[in-house]
C-alpha cells in the first residue's frame, strides 16, 4: 500500500515527483515539492488528470525559480500527449466550483469533460485563479482534491496573495491581517517575509489597542510577545477576509496614521505611514448563504473612508488578484511555461477560457486583460455565485450560462468550431452555430 510522501514515476515518465494521499497529506508534506495531490483511489495508479496536474506543477517550479528565460530549450521531441495546447481553462473556485465549502454538482463532471470524457478524445489543461486568501496555494490543493476527488498539483493554483511573494525581499516588518489563526502568518513567513506580526501580537503587548476585543487563552498562546516601542513596521498585508473588523481596522488606522509605522505615534502630516495591500478587492462574494456576503474589497472601501474622516486626507492602498492586471500576467506565464515545456512552443495557448461568478472581478479582469494579451482572454460567467441570472452585469462577459459544466462545453464547442473552420476554409456561420448551440 502507497503511503503519503511515497515517490511513484508518474505517467508521463518524469521521475521525482512525488504522489500524496489527499486524505492524510499535511500543508507541510506538499511543501516539499514538485508534489501531485490525489485520492487514494489512484495512488497507485495515476488518474486521466495525472498528465495536467504534473506538467503544471513542473511549470510552476520552472518560473518561480526564473531558471532562465521561460524560452528555456524544451526536448527536441515533445512526448506524445492528449492534451491539447491550443487553448486552456481558468477557473474561479468560489461560487463556480464550490460553494459553501461543497462542490458544485456540475463541477465534478466537469472535471471529467476536461480530462479526456468528452466526444472530442482530448484533454484540455486547466487552472484555479481564485481571490480567497488565508491559506497557501498547497491548503487550496488539499482542499479541492478532497472536495472534488480530483488528482491535482499546487502548481495549478494562483491565489490572490500569490503575487506578494515578490515582496519579501522588499520589505522587513510586516503586519499580515486575516483569516482564521495563524494561518496567513504561516502563508507570509511561506512566501519568504523574514519578520511578520499579527494583530494579536499587537493586543498582547498592549491590551488596550483593542478596547472591545480580548484574546482568547489560544490567541493568546499562539500571539509573539514583543516590545513594539523600538520596532517600525514597514508594510501591512491584508491576505484573508477579516474575522475581526473592529480590531483589525483599529490596529490598521493607527499605523496608517503613525510616524514611520511606529505604533503609538502620529504623524503631523498623516503621509508617513507604511504601505497597506489587500489581496483582492472583492466588495462581495458568493457563500453557502442564499445571498452574498461582504468581503474584503468592503474592508477596504470602510479603511480608506475612515482615514478621510478622522485625518480629512485621501489614502490610496494597494490591491492584487482579480481584476488587477498581475495575477493574469503570472497565469500567463504558467501557461506559457506549460506549453514550451510540454509541447516546445514559446508561447501561452491561443485562447484562455476564464470562469467566474464575478463581474466586478472575473469579468473585468479578463476582460481588461484581454485587450492587451498577446492571446485571447474569453470571459464566462456562471450563475451559481454572485451574478444573478436576471440582473445586468455591470462588465460583461463574453457569454453568460448556467453553471461550470455549461462553461467547458461552451468553449469546447467553440474550439471545435475554429478546427473545422480552419482545416476546411469555409467561412460564415460554422462558429457562431456552435457556440450558439
Amino acid at each position: 500500500m502507497a503511503n503519503a510522501g511515497d515517490i511513484l514515476p508518474p505517467a508521463t515518465g518524469r521521475s521525482g515527483v512525488r504522489k500524496l494521499s489527499s486524505i492524510v497529506a499535511t500543508r507541510d508534506d506538499l511543501a516539499k515539492a514538485p508534489v501531485v495531490v490525489t485520492p487514494p483511489k489512484h495512488l497507485m495508479v495515476p488518474s486521466e488528470a495525472h498528465e495536467t496536474a504534473i506538467a503544471i506543477e513542473l511549470a510552476r517550479r520552472n518560473v518561480q525559480n526564473d531558471l532562465g528565460s521561460i524560452s528555456d530549450t524544451p526536448p527536441s521531441t515533445p512526448p506524445f500527449t492528449q492534451v491539447t495546447d491550443a487553448y486552456a481553462f481558468a477557473f474561479d473556485i468560489d461560487g463556480v466550483l464550490i460553494r459553501g465549502g461543497k462542490p458544485i454538482p456540475e463541477a465534478v463532471e466537469a472535471m471529467k469533460v476536461l480530462n479526456g470524457q468528452n466526444e472530442y478524445g482530448v484533454k484540455i489543461p486547466y487552472i484555479f485563479v481564485t481571490n480567497g486568501g488565508g491559506k497557501t496555494e498547497q491548503e487550496r490543493c488539499l482542499d479541492l482534491s478532497r472536495q472534488l476527488e480530483i488528482e491535482v498539483s499546487p502548481g495549478q493554483f494562483i491565489c490572490g496573495h500569490t503575487p506578494m511573494r515578490e515582496m519579501a525581499e522588499r520589505y522587513g516588518t510586516v503586519l499580515v491581517v486575516g483569516g482564521e489563526g495563524e494561518k496567513c502568518r504561516h502563508v507570509a513567513e511561506g512566501y519568504g517575509f523574514r519578520d511578520v506580526v499579527t494583530p494579536g501580537d499587537i493586543i498582547k503587548d498592549n491590551k488596550d489597542t483593542t478596547p472591545f476585543r480580548k484574546l482568547t487563552d489560544d490567541e493568546d498562546k499562539n500571539s509573539r510577545a514583543r516590545n513594539f516601542n523600538d520596532i517600525e513596521i514597514e508594510a501591512i498585508f491584508v491576505f484573508a477576509d477579516s474575522r475581526d473588523w473592529a480590531g483589525d481596522q483599529q490596529i490598521i488606522l493607527d499605523l496608517m496614521m503613525s510616524k514611520n509605522g511606529r505604533l503609538g505615534t502620529r504623524s503631523k502630516t498623516f503621509d508617513e505611514g507604511p504601505p497597506v495591500f489587500f489581496s483582492h478587492n472583492d466588495v462581495v462574494w458568493s457563500t453557502g448563504h442564499e445571498l452574498t456576503r461582504i468581503g474584503m474589497g468592503a474592508l477596504r472601501a470602510s479603511l480608506e473612508a475612515m482615514f478621510k474622516a478622522v485625518t480629512g486626507k485621501e489614502i490610496k492602498t494597494i490591491a492584487y488578484g482579480k481584476p488587477q492586471i498581475g495575477t493574469f500576467q503570472f497565469a500567463t506565464r504558467l501557461l506559457q511555461q506549460w506549453r514550451n515545456d510540454t509541447h516546445g512552443i514559446d508561447a501561452p495557448p491561443e485562447t484562455v477560457y476564464f470562469v467566474g461568478d464575478t463581474p466586478e472581478s472575473d469579468i473585468r479582469g479578463t476582460n481588461e486583460f484581454d485587450t492587451s494579451s498577446e492571446n485571447t482572454w474569453y470571459s464566462i460567467l456562471v450563475r451559481t455565485g454572485v451574478y444573478k441570472h436576471g440582473t445586468i452585469p455591470k462588465f460583461e462577459p463574453k457569454t453568460t450560462v448556467d453553471n461550470v459544466l455549461d462553461a467547458v462545453h461552451h468553449g469546447m464547442k467553440r474550439e471545435f468550431a475554429k478546427a473545422l473552420r480552419n482545416k476546411t476554409g469555409l467561412v460564415g456561420t460554422i462558429e457562431e452555430s456552435a457556440i450558439h448551440e
